[in-house]
């Protein structure tokens, strides 16, 4: 299963970045135990921290890299897609079964509305911050962006109950 992780971008030794390290490598390291892919965008912030921790544990990163920039260390796989920010992740979002969301700023919004739009499965990790926490302000029913209801948006307080959601995802998709 490819597993998407959006969020923050920027230095990792400051906040808001820093103090999710934990929750990062907590991610990555599902994704790694899980055998599943982790994609991303590539670059620094929680793309690094969870790509890190992914590969850390011998798991599989593909980074969607905007522009030709190189990424980070921890890519397997870095493609450089020649697109702006915005366009790339759109690349991405095609290429997953899910998406995790860890804070973020207006790239991440955009983000989660896109995975929304592909009918791909949101999970926001809660208390986060930045658009993964402000979104859910404008859910409808405290799952949907909008009235088709095209997919819903899960607000995920836990490591575990992350791991029990994208297991059943995976169960589906099989």
């Amino acid at each position: 299963m490819n597993v998407g992780v959006i969020g923050y971008s920027g230095n990792i030794f400051k906040e808001p970045i820093k103090s999710l390290n934990s929750l990062c490598d907590d991610v990555g390291r599902i994704i790694a135990e899980n055998n599943w892919v982790l994609m991303n965008g590539g670059r620094d912030g929680i793309m690094q921290l969870v790509s890190k921790a992914v590969k850390n544990r011998g798991g599989h990163v593909i980074g969607f890299l905007p522009w030709e920039q190189e990424g980070n260390g921890y890519l397997d796989f870095p493609i450089k897609t020649g697109l702006d920010l915005n366009m790339r992740s759109f690349v991405l979002l095609k290429n997953v079964d899910v998406v995790v969301s860890i804070g973020g700023e207006i790239g991440t919004a955009i983000e989660i509305l896109g995975a929304y739009s592909y009918k791909k499965p949101i999970l926001l990790m809660k208390n986060s911050g930045g658009w993964t926490d402000r979104i859910t302000e404008v859910l409808i029913e405290d799952k949907f962006l909008d009235n088709r209801k095209l997919v819903e948006v899960k607000q995920v307080s836990s490591i575990d109950e992350l791991e029990r959601i994208l297991k059943g995802i995976e169960e589906v998709k099989n």
